[in-house]
């Protein structure tokens, strides 16, 4: 759905209200209790980006604290597995748990991000400067409906 669509179905006035409904948390609702206008499209257009942004946001915590919690389990798991590893590399000087130790270790470097990060370098044609442009957001949504399926 576009943003105006989303703005319109959580309108507060019913004259804008996609199904023309008076939703009484909507958007707008301080004009409508004032017997005013609904508000413009490009009011609504902010609100409803402003409230997606904000729930996205909020998700992306909760799922950044799950995370956290799977990471530190998942770290403890190696552990676990790499001091057993660990006690028989040392011990009996065995190659294939010395490996599987290596193994372990690399993947716990990698989920904790222990390691270096590579160096990576953004070039432009033949080795050249990037080129950066600015656009318009009406430029913007024009490159979009272009390459947007659903606009066919």
């Amino acid at each position: 759905m576009d943003w105006l669509t989303i703005a319109r179905k959580l309108a507060a006035d019913p004259a804008a209200n996609s199904d023309g409904i008076a939703y009484p948390q909507g958007y707008g609702i301080e004009r409508y209790r004032k017997n005013q206008g609904p508000p413009s499209d490009e009011a609504l257009i902010h609100a409803a980006c402003r409230d997606v942004r904000t729930a996205l946001a909020d998700r992306r915590a909760e799922l950044n604290d799950d995370v956290d919690e799977l990471r530190a389990l998942e770290a403890d798991r190696l552990d676990r597995l790499f001091f057993v590893a660990y006690k028989k590399a040392v011990r009996d000087q065995d190659l294939a748990a010395i490996d599987r130790t290596l193994r372990i270790m690399e993947r716990r470097a990698r989920l904790l991000g222990l390691d270096m990060p590579a160096r990576t370098e953004l070039s432009g044609p033949d080795g050249g400067a990037v080129q950066i442009e600015s656009v318009t957001a009406d430029e913007l949504d024009a490159l979009i409906a272009l390459t947007d399926p659903a606009a066919e």
